[in-house]
C-alpha cells in the first residue's frame, strides 16, 4: 500500500491497510468515525469502500472533478473519482482494458456509484459534437433502464432488480465511441407478485402518472393504480419522487438515444398489455363431461388487450384456458384448472416483460454500439446485486449469492496476483498468504457433473412428477457429506439439533456467512416455462414488437426442444462475465448501507458489521497487508522524511535510494521492518510508519520554531534598517524644504519691491500724459464750437433762400394744374360725344342689315357654327398630339393633359389605347421563352403578391426550372429515366425528419405527372407522388422556404403522412406545381398561407406552429419537436 499526506492526515485512517491494530471492531470504528465526519470513501489499497450518506454532499462539483483529474490515485483524499480517473488513465495511456466492479446489497448506493463513475469519465474525456452525442447517449441509457429494471423495495426506493454490465469503448485518444450493455437475471417475479411495502417496476407508475389523457385512452389505461391487480392496493406515491416528471424525462432520454416515435409507442403498448394481464380474472366452470376447468369471469380486460395487440379475442381466451399437448404425433387439447390458468397468465406476463426488457437493452445497444473496425479500448462497469440474506431466501437469492461467490473468488485471486507481481517486480521475496478459498463453494453450486445447478436441471428434465421435496431429497443424498451444505436430514445424520432450519429448507455456508434457502418454487423458477399455446397466440398478434418477442410461436419454426433452464442460462452468463473480467484490469468499489431507515447520519454497527463480513473486507485488508503493509517510491519517501536525518536535510546530493537508506539507518527502525525494492521502500507494519509520522510531526514543529525565530530576527532587522533609512530621507527632505521656503520668501519680497517702484513711475507718467491730453482736448473743443456756430449761421441763410424759391415754384405749379384740368374736361366731353354718335350709327347700320338679310339667314346656323368650332378644336388637339406623343417605353405611363375640359374622357381613353398599343408592340418583340417566363412571373404574382414576404425578393430572380444539371451529369441517368422527358423542375430541397425535426437533403423532380423525391448520394428515386394525390400546399407568410406537401389519405404514400420540405426556390417551385396541376388535372392548387396548420404524420395529426425569430441572412428554418403532437418551426 502506498501512502501519502492526504491519506495520513485525514479523519481516522484513509486507507484500512494502515489501520493498527487490525480487527473487525477497529475497522468498524474507523468507518463510523469517517462517516460521522461525512468522509464516506475509504481505501483498501486501490479498492474504494463507499458508505451511502442518504443525503447529497458537495463533493461532486466540476471543481472536484478538476481536482481529481490526472492526479495520483493516492495523492488526494479517498474518492470515487480517484478510482475512476485511475482506471481511465490506465486505459488511455497504458492501453490496458479496465473494468469497475461495484458490489453491495440493495440500498448501499451501487446505482449512484455507477452514475458517478460514468459522469466522471464523461467529464474528463474528449470534447466535440460527435463525442458529446455518444456521451449523452451512454448517460441517458441509465434512466431508461432504471425505469424498466428498478423498483422500490423495503431497503431501497430505487433498487436495481437486475444486474448490469456496460462495456464503454474508446478510441486511441481516449474519446468514447460507444458501448454494449449486458443485463443479468431480471426479477420477473416482481411483475406478478407485489410485496407488501414495496412497489412494482417504476415504469408502470410513471406511465400512469405522466402519460397524457389521450395516451392513456389509446392504451386503454386509467390513472388510478389501485385498479390494476399487479400494482397492489397500497399508496403508490414515494416521498420526494415525481413519477410524472420522471416519465417525461424517460421520453426525452429515449429520443436522445434514438428511439423513433413508433418504437416508443410500441414499447408503451406492450407495457400496458402487461398491466392489463393482471386484471384478467379466471373463475371455475364445469365442462359437459363434468370436469372442472377455468374460464374468463370478465372479458373486458381480454378485449382491451386484443385491441392493443391486434388479436382476436377468442385466440387469447383459448390460450389462457386451454393447453395443447403433443403425444406421439397427436395433439390433445386439455382444459386448464384455475391454478394452471393463473400460472399461465402470470407466466405470460413475466415472459412478456422479461423479453421486453431484453429487447430494450438490445435496442439501446443498437444506438450506442461501435460500427467502426478500428482497434478499441474498453472500460467495463459492473453494477450487480450484492450478497443477500433475507428472512425467506428463494431461487433468486441463490443465484445472486452464487454470482457473488464467483466475484469474491476472482477478487481474492486477482488481488493476490497483483500483490505477487509487485513483489516479484521489486525483487522482494513473496510470502504465501493463508486465506479462505471459496472454490469449494463455487464447485458445490456450478460443477457440471455433481453441482447443485446440474442436479436441479436433471430434476427439471426428468420425466414423471417433480416437486420441490424430491429436489430437496436429491440434494440431501448428493451433498450429505459436504461440509458447506446442511439440511434437517443431514443434521439428523450428524446428530445435530437445529430448530432454526425448517424441513423445507437447506443451508449453504457461503464465504460471507450461512444462508438458509427455502426450496419452494425452485423447480418452477428454474424451468421458467411458458405454454406453447400462449407463445403461438402472441406470435399471431398484429403488433410488430410483441410478435418479434415470441419467435418460437411461429408454427413453421416450431421445435419440441426444451428451452434452457434459468439456472443454466445464468451460469453461462456468469462464466462469460468472469472471463471478461479476467481479461481486464479490475477496479473495485464496495458499497455499504449504514442503516435500514435511509436516514442521513445514522450508523448501525450490527448492520454494517454484517455487510463487512459479506464483502470480505477484513480478509481483503489482510491480503493487502501480507508481507509489507506500506510501500512508496524512494523519491517521494525521501522528500517526505528527509528532515529526520542531518545527512539528508536540507538537500541530499546522491540517489534517492541511497538517501532513503541513510535516512532509515539513522533512525531506530529494526532492519526486519524494512525491505528495499528496485524502485520502492517496503515497511512491514503500520506501527513503524506511524512512528515515522510522529517523528516527522515533531521535527516539523522544531523546524517551524526555528524558522519562526529566524523570521522574527530578519523581520526586526529589516524593520530597523527601514526606519533608519526613512529617518535619513525625512531629514534630507526637511532641510531641502526649509531652504526652498526661504528662497521663495526672498524672491517674493524682491518682486514686491520691484512692483511698487514700477507702479510709482507708471502713475507719475500717467499724470503727465493726462495733463497733456486735457490741454489738447480743450483746444479741440473750442475750435469745434466756433466751427459749429459758423455752420449753423450759414445753414439758416440757405434755408431762408430755399423757402422763398419753393413758394414761387408751388404757386406756378398750382396755376399750371388748374389750366391742365380745365383743358382735360373739355377734351373728354368732346370724345364722349364722338363715341356716342359712332355707336348710334353702328347700331342703326346693324339694324338695317339684319332687317335686309333676315329673310336669307337659315335657322340651324348656330348649331353648324358650334360644330364647326368643335371640329376645329378637335383638329387642333389631334394635330398637337402628333407632335407631343410620350416615348414608346412600356414603363413610361406619362400622357399630355387635355387642353379643354370636354376632352378629359376622350384624353383618358386615348391614353389607355396608346398604352395597350405600346404593350402589344412590346409583346410582339418578345421571344417565346421570354414570354413564358413572364407568364410564370404573372402566375406567381397572383399566388403570392401581398401574402408572402419572400415574393418581393423573387421578382428579380429568373425562373430556371432545372438546377441540377441532369443532362450534364451521368450520375442522374436513373432520374432522367424516371422523368420520362416530362421534366418541369429539378432542384435540391431539405426534407424534415418527422420524428426529431432534423433535415436531410433530397432531390425533387417535378414532371407533368409526378413529384419525385430522390436520395442525392444514390441518385435513385425514393418516393414518387402522383399530382392527383396532392391535396394542398401550406407555406408561411415570412421570408423562408418552408412548405408542407399535404397528401390525400388514399394515396400510396399517404399512410406515412405529409412531407415537410425546405426549398431555396419556393416561389418558383409552388408556381410550377400550380401550373402543372392546372394543366394535367384541370384542378388549381389549394395554396394556404398561414402561421399555424395541421399535418398528418403516421396516421396522427401534428400541429405545426411557425415562429419568426431574429433575422439572419441565409439562415434555414429550424424544426423542433415539442412532444409527439406538436412541432415548432423557427424562421428568419
Amino acid at each position: 500500500m502506498e501512502a501519502n499526506p492526504s491519506l495520513l492526515d485525514t479523519v481516522g485512517v484513509g486507507d484500512l491497510v494502515l489501520l493498527d491494530p487490525l480487527s473487525e471492531e477497529s475497522l468498524l470504528q474507523n468507518l463510523k468515525e469517517r462517516f460521522q465526519h461525512q468522509e464516506i470513501y475509504t481505501y483498501i489499497g486501490n479498492v474504494v469502500i463507499s458508505v451511502n450518506p442518504y443525503a447529497p454532499l458537495p463533493i461532486y462539483s466540476p471543481q472536484v472533478v478538476e481536482e481529481y483529474r490526472n492526479c495520483n490515485f493516492f495523492a488526494v483524499k479517498p474518492h470515487i473519482y480517484a478510482i475512476a480517473d485511475d482506471a481511465y488513465r490506465s486505459l488511455r495511456d497504458g492501453d490496458r482494458d479496465q473494468c469497475v466492479l461495484i458490489t453491495g446489497e440493495s440500498g448501499a448506493g451501487k446505482t449512484e456509484a455507477s452514475k458517478q463513475v460514468m459522469s466522471y469519465v464523461a467529464a474528463v474525456c474528449g470534447k466535440g459534437e460527435q463525442v458529446n452525442q455518444v456521451k449523452e447517449q451512454l448517460l441517458k441509457s441509465n434512466p431508461v433502464l432504471e425505469a424498466f429494471g428498478n423498483a422500490k423495495t423495503i431497503r431501497n426506493d430505487n433498487s436495481s432488480r437486475f444486474g448490469k454490465y456496460m462495456d464503454v469503448e474508446f478510441d486511441f485518444k481516449g474519446e468514447p465511441l460507444g458501448g454494449v450493455i449486458t443485463n443479468y437475471l431480471l426479477e420477473k417475479s416482481r411483475v406478478v407478485r407485489p410485496v407488501r411495502g414495496e412497489r412494482n417496476f417504476h415504469i408502470f407508475y410513471q406511465l400512469l402518472a405522466g402519460g397524457s389523457d389521450q395516451l392513456l385512452r389509446e392504451l386503454k389505461l386509467e390513472r388510478d393504480c389501485k385498479r390494476y391487480g399487479y400494482l397492489g392496493r397500497e399508496d403508490p406515491r414515494l416521498p420526494g419522487v415525481d413519477d410524472a416528471a420522471n416519465f417525461r424525462a424517460i421520453q426525452a432520454a429515449m429520443r436522445v438515444i434514438g428511439f423513433s416515435a413508433a418504437e416508443e409507442r410500441a414499447l408503451l403498448e406492450v407495457t400496458a398489455v402487461v398491466l392489463k394481464l393482471g386484471n384478467v380474472q379466471l373463475g371455475g366452470q364445469f365442462q359437459a363431461s363434468g370436469m372442472e376447468s377455468c374460464g374468463l369471469q370478465d372479458t373486458r380486460a381480454v378485449q382491451e388487450i386484443c385491441q392493443l395487440i391486434g388479436l382476436e379475442d377468442s385466440v387469447l381466451e383459448r390460450a389462457l384456458c386451454f393447453r395443447t399437448v403433443e403425444a406421439k404425433r397427436e395433439k390433445v387439447v386439455t382444459a386448464l384448472s384455475i391454478a394452471q390458468g393463473c400460472y399461465g397468465r402470470d407466466a405470460l406476463a413475466k415472459n412478456i416483460y422479461g423479453r421486453l426488457f431484453d429487447w430494450l437493452v438490445n435496442r439501446i445497444n443498437q444506438s450506442i454500439k461501435v460500427n467502426s473496425s478500428e482497434q478499441k479500448k474498453v472500460m467495463g462497469v459492473l453494477d450487480i446485486y450484492g450478497f443477500e440474506i433475507f428472512k425467506d431466501n428463494s431461487f433468486e437469492q441463490f443465484v445472486i449469492n452464487y454470482c457473488n461467490e464467483k466475484l469474491q473468488q476472482g477478487f481474492i485471486l486477482l488481488t493476490l496476483k497483483e500483490e505477487q507481481e509487485e513483489y516479484v517486480r521489486e525483487g522482494i521475496q513473496w510470502t504465501p498468504v493463508d486465506f479462505f478459498d471459496n472454490s469449494i463453494i463455487c464447485n458445490l453450486i456450478e460443477d457440471s457433473a455433481r453441482g447443485f445447478l446440474a442436479l436441479l436441471d436433471e430434476e427439471c428434465l426428468r420425466p414423471g412428477p417433480v416437486t420441490d421435496q424430491t429436489v430437496l431429497a436429491k440434494l440431501n443424498q448428493r451433498f450429505a457429506q459436504h461440509e458447506h451444505y446442511e439440511s434437517r436430514e443431514t443434521q439428523s445424520a450428524r446428530r445435530i439439533m437445529d430448530a432454526s432450519l425448517p424441513s423445507t429448507c437447506f443451508r449453504i455456508h457461503h464465504y460471507a456467512g450461512k444462508v438458509t434457502y427455502n426450496v419452494s418454487e425452485f423447480v418452477e423458477k428454474n424451468n421458467d416455462l411458458l405454454f406453447r399455446d400462449l407463445s403461438q397466440a402472441m406470435w399471431k398478434a398484429q403488433h410488430p414488437l410483441l410478435r418479434s418477442l415470441f419467435p418460437e410461436g411461429d408454427p413453421q419454426k416450431a421445435s419440441l426442444r426444451r428451452p434452457p433452464t434459468a439456472g443454466s442460462q445464468f451460469k453461462a452468463s456468469v462464466t462469460t462475465l468472469m472471463k471478461n473480467l479476467y481479461a481486464k484490469n479490475p477496479n473495485y468499489i464496495r458499497c455499504i448501507k449504514p442503516n435500514d431507515n435511509k436516514v442521513p447520519g445514522e450508523f448501525t454497527d450490527v448492520l454494517v458489521q454484517m455487510q463487512v463480513r459479506y464483502l470480505g473486507l477484513l480478509e481483503n485488508v489482510r491480503v493487502r497487508r501480507a508481507g509489507y503493509a506500506y510501500r512508496q517510491a524512494y523519491d517521494p519517501c525521501l522528500q517526505r522524511y528527509k528532515m529526520l536525518c542531518k545527512q539528508t536535510w536540507p538537500h541530499w546530493k546522491g540517489g534517492a535510494r541511497a538517501g532513503v537508506e541513510a535516512l532509515l539507518a539513522s533512525l531506530p527502525v529494526p532492519p526486519t521492518e524494512l525491505a528495499y525494492g528496485h524502485t520502492k521502500i517496503f515497511i512491514r507494519t503500520p506501527r513503524t510508519l506511524f512512528d515515522l509520522e510522529d517523528r516527522r510531526r515533531q521535527r516539523i514543529s522544531e523546524l517551524a520554531a526555528l524558522i519562526q525565530a529566524a523570521y522574527r530576527g530578519w523581520r526586526c532587522r529589516t524593520q530597523y534598517q527601514l526606519m533608519r533609512k526613512s529617518q535619513i530621507v525625512i531629514s534630507a527632505w526637511f532641510r531641502g524644504h526649509a531652504q526652498k521656503n526661504r528662497y521663495v520668501q526672498m524672491k517674493r519680497s524682491a518682486l514686491l519691491i520691484q512692483a511698487y517702484a514700477r507702479g510709482w513711475k507708471s502713475r507719475r507718467l500717467l499724470r503727465e500724459l493726462k495733463h497733456d491730453r486735457r490741454c489738447h482736448q480743450a483746444s479741440a473743443t473750442i475750435s469745434a464750437y466756433w466751427k459749429g456756430y459758423k455752420s449753423r449761421r450759414l445753414l439758416r441763410e440757405l434755408k431762408q433762400e430755399r423757402r422763398c424759391h419753393q413758394a414761387s415754384a408751388t404757386i406756378s405749379a398750382y396755376w399750371k394744374g388748374y389750366k391742365s384740368r380745365r383743358l382735360l374736361r373739355e377734351l373728354k366731353q368732346e370724345r364722349r360725344c364722338h363715341q356716342a354718335s359712332a355707336t348710334i350709327s353702328a347700331y342703326w347700320k346693324g339694324y338695317k342689315t339684319r332687317k335686309e338679310y333676315k329673310k336669307y339667314f337659315r335657322s340651324g346656323a348656330s348649331i353648324r357654327l358650334a360644330n364647326f368650332i368643335y371640329r376645329r378644336l378637335l383638329q387642333k388637339f389631334f394635330v398637337g398630339l402628333r407632335t407631343g406623343l410620350p416615348p414608346l417605353a412600356v414603363s413610361d405611363r406619362s400622357w399630355p393633359a387635355a387642353p379643354y375640359k370636354f376632352l378629359a374622357n376622350t384624353n383618358e381613353e386615348l391614353k389607355k389605347i396608346f398604352y395597350c398599343w405600346k404593350c402589344k408592340k412590346y409583346r410582339d418583340q418578345l421571344t417565346p421563352q421570354r414570354k413564358a417566363q413572364l407568364q410564370d412571373k404573372l402566375c406567381a404574382s397572383e399566388l403570392f403578391k401581398g401574402k408572402k414576404t419572400l415574393y418581393a425578393k423573387s421578382i428579380q430572380q429568373p425562373f430556371q426550372g432545372e438546377y441540377l444539371g441532369l443532362q450534364k451529369n451521368p450520375k442522374y441517368k436513373a432520374l432522367q429515366a424516371a422523368a420520362k422527358g416530362k421534366l418541369v423542375l429539378a432542384d435540391t430541397v431539405q426534407k424534415v425528419n418527422r420524428a426529431n425535426g432534423k433535415m436531410v437533403p433530397r432531390l425533387l423532380l417535378l414532371t407533368k405527372e409526378h413529384v419525385i423525391l430522390a436520395d442525392p448520394k444514390a441518385a435513385q428515386p425514393k418516393t414518387v407522388v402522383s399530382l392527383s394525390d396532392i391535396r394542398s400546399v401550406s407555406v408561411t407568410r415570412f421570408s423562408d422556404g418552408f412548405f408542407v406537401l399535404h397528401l390525400s389519405e388514399i394515396s400510396t404514400v399517404g399512410t406515412k403522412g405529409d412531407f415537410l420540405l425546405v426549398s431555396d426556390h419556393l416561389i418558383e417551385l409552388v408556381t410550377k406545381l400550380h401550373q402543372t396541376m392546372l394543366e394535367s388535372t384541370a384542378k388549381a392548387l389549394d395554396l394556404k398561407v398561414a402561421d399555424e396548420f395541421s399535418t398528418q404524420l403516421n396516421k396522427s395529426s401534428v400541429a405545426i406552429r411557425v415562429v419568426e425569430t431574429t433575422k439572419k441572412e441565409g439562415a434555414a428554418p429550424v424544426c423542433k419537436k415539442k412532444g409527439s403532437q406538436r412541432m415548432e418551426v423557427l424562421v428568419h
